[in-house]
């Protein structure tokens, strides 16, 4: 479990690794921004400092490194316009990273402490309607974002389950993602189906 109490503490094991964090997105081209921290008091996960945050995105890795040199910021990616993402249940999630191992097709997989799973790919279409109907799977498009590893959460931290590097920071494009998690997605219910009921 990630040790969020005293505030020095805090700072001194996680700003220099959210920078650099921060930094190495930005020099890839991925839009950030800075989130909220764990810095005492109730805290719920990582959030935009202000409603306004769309003004806080950068690219400019120079700039995003003097910000995060103020304060351990989350680190958060606009969605929309380089980067989408598609966040789903772990059950999901686990069944469609499979069938991206078995066709030898990496993709960016991000995991949260509180079990969710996001898909990292190019910014595209919406997802399709059997997706975008199914409980528990959102969108991240326009006007939207997620958390970046080495963000911290309640509980531990924003990690990856596949590093954007194993394929060479591509993203996938995404109507090829929602592909793959409409197959996951039928998979699961066939194997629900198949379960016998607790009668």
């Amino acid at each position: 479990m990630l040790h969020t109490e005293g505030p020095d503490a805090w700072r001194s094991a996680f700003r220099i690794e959210l920078r650099t964090g921060a930094v190495d997105f930005a020099l890839r081209g991925w839009p950030v921004f800075p989130g909220t921290h764990p810095d005492g008091g109730e805290w719920r996960g990582p959030q935009p400092l202000t409603d306004d945050w769309r003004r806080g995105v950068r690219v400019d890795a120079k700039a995003v490194a003097a910000k995060w040199h103020e304060e351990p910021y989350s680190v958060l990616v606009a969605t929309g316009s380089v980067v989408d993402a598609v966040e789903v249940d772990a059950e999901l999630g686990r069944a469609a990273a499979g069938l991206l191992r078995a066709e030898d097709r990496p993709a960016p997989i991000l995991a949260i402490p509180n079990g969710r799973w996001i898909f990292l790919t190019e910014s595209g279409p919406a997802l399709p309607e059997e997706l975008a109907e199914r409980p528990g799977v959102v969108h991240h498009g326009k006007e939207s974002w997620v958390p970046l590893p080495p963000s911290p959460y309640p509980g531990g931290i924003v990690h990856w389950r596949v590093k954007p590097a194993v394929w060479e920071w591509k993203l996938p494009r995404a109507a090829a993602m929602h592909g793959v998690l409409a197959r996951a997605a039928d998979m699961v219910d066939r194997q629900a189906r198949l379960q016998p009921s607790a009668a």
